[in-house]
C-alpha cells in the first residue's frame, strides 16, 4: 500500500529462491526469541490496520498471487493468520473456540473456486457448486445456488480447514457431493501461490476455532 513498487522487487528475490523462499526467510529469523517476535508481530499488525483504515478500497495491491483489491487483501491476511494460527495451535496441544471470524476464511474459500483450477492449468467447470455451511454460532451460511447438484455442506470450522489445506476432507464431517464439488475439495486451497496438494487423511479428531 506504501511502496508497490517496493513490494514488487522484494517478492521477485524471495519468489527466485524457489519454492522453499518462505522456510528460507523463517530460518534467516530463526534466532530471534518468541518475546520478539511477538513484539514484531504486534508493531506490524497496528501498522497494517492502520493503512487499512485510510486506503483505498479500490486500489489494487499487488501480492505473490494475482494482484487484488483492498478489501480481499484485508480477507487474505485474516485467513493466512487463521490458518497459521491453526499450525500453532496443532503443534502445542492447544484449542481455540470458534467465533463468526470464520465467515471471512469461508469466503475467501469460496471465492477461490476458479483459482484452484487454473493454478493448475484445469480448465475451471462451468458447473455452478453449491456450498451451505453452519457457523459457530448456528447461523447458516451460503453460497451459490440452493438446487445446484454439486454441493459442500456440513460445519463452517471443517470447511474452513479443508481450503486451508490444514485438513483432509476425510478426517471432517463435510458432506461432498457431485463430481466437480469432489475435485474442487481435492485440491481447495484459499491462499496465493503455487498450487499445493492437501495433507493425506489423518483421522484427526482434535480441531481448532478462530
Amino acid at each position: 500500500m506504501r511502496d508497490a513498487g517496493a513490494f514488487r522487487a522484494q517478492r521477485d528475490e524471495f519468489l527466485a529462491l524457489g519454492d522453499r523462499f518462505p522456510d528460507i526467510v523463517a530460518e534467516r529469523h530463526r534466532h530471534l526469541p518468541g518475546s520478539k517476535c511477538m513484539s514484531w508481530f504486534s508493531r506490524s499488525r497496528a501498522a497494517l490496520v492502520a493503512e487499512y483504515q485510510v486506503a483505498d478500497p479500490g486500489a489494487r495491491l499487488p501480492w505473490y498471487g494475482p494482484d487484488f483489491s483492498v478489501p480481499a487483501s484485508i480477507t487474505g491476511r485474516l485467513m493466512e493468520t487463521w490458518a497459521h494460527g491453526q499450525d500453532i495451535v496443532d503443534t502445542v496441544g492447544v484449542s481455540r473456540v470458534p467465533t463468526p471470524r470464520l465467515r471471512h476464511v469461508a469466503e475467501i474459500g469460496v471465492r477461490a473456486f476458479g483459482f484452484c483450477f487454473t493454478q493448475r492449468g484445469l480448465a475451471v467447470p462451468s458447473t455452478p457448486v453449491y456450498v451451505g455451511l453452519t457457523g459457530p454460532s448456528g447461523a447458516f451460511w451460503s453460497w451459490g445456488p440452493a438446487d445446484a447438484v454439486d454441493r459442500v455442506t456440513g460445519d463452517a470450522l471443517d470447511f474452513c480447514l479443508v481450503v486451508t489445506q490444514r485438513r483432509n476432507v476425510a478426517d471432517t464431517g463435510l458432506r461432498v457431493e457431485g463430481e466437480v464439488a469432489a475435485g474442487w475439495i481435492a485440491i481447495a486451497q484459499a491462499f496465493a501461490g503455487r498450487p499445493t496438494d492437501p495433507r493425506p487423511p489423518a483421522n484427526r479428531s482434535s480441531v481448532g476455532g478462530s
